[in-house]
């Protein structure tokens, strides 16, 4: 096992994942602001007012991302999650979400087809070492290449300190685009 790193907040994690976790995050650039329309499903550019956050499994980082997009959208902002292979909603992320007041426990993975494709305007894709998903159709596009906290290496400990980075930096992400 490698070296541990205790957080000023108490969280542990391993100094290569930290490491690495830290590189990837700087990578992803900055987040663009999301700018819904008024009225109706699309305005007369043919923007939709959905918001889908995309990614392979559908079970953790979009999972997130869906979480705190319902809780940090404006009235009459629609938000979905889903995953081009969805395969089943990640208890960690449900646990890491709780520490936060937000409770994933309703949501389910899902694929792209039991999204209405039409009624969205932008498409967040959340990967960074797996083949991103396509969405097809004239939408805003948005990639912020995160982790896969579900593909860490570790004890409990080190794979829930893994979830809370990419958490933390996606709260900040989602945070952002209704800023």
């Amino acid at each position: 096992m490698g070296a541990v790193v205790r957080h000023r907040l108490g969280r542990v994690e391993s100094l290569r994942h930290r490491t690495v976790t830290r590189a990837l995050l700087r990578r992803s650039g900055p987040c663009a602001t999301f700018a819904p329309v008024e009225n109706g499903k699309r305005d007369e550019t043919g923007e939709g007012r959905g918001l889908l956050f995309l990614c392979v499994a559908n079970s953790a980082r979009s999972q997130i991302a869906e979480g705190y997009a319902r809780a940090f959208a404006p009235p009459g902002i629609e938000v979905w999650s889903a995953g081009s292979e969805p395969r089943h909603l990640n208890p960690m992320a449900v646990a890491v979400m709780a520490e936060e007041g937000i409770d994933l426990a309703g949501q389910r993975s899902k694929g792209l087809t039991e999204i209405p494709t039409e009624r969205i305007g932008t498409v967040v894709t959340l990967c960074a070492d797996e083949v991103c998903p396509t969405f097809p159709g004239a939408v805003r596009r948005l990639h912020w290449p995160l982790p896969d906290p579900a593909a860490a290496d570790g004890n409990e400990d080190e794979r829930r300190a893994a979830f809370r980075a990419v958490r933390d930096e996606i709260r900040g992400r989602v945070a952002g685009l209704f800023g």
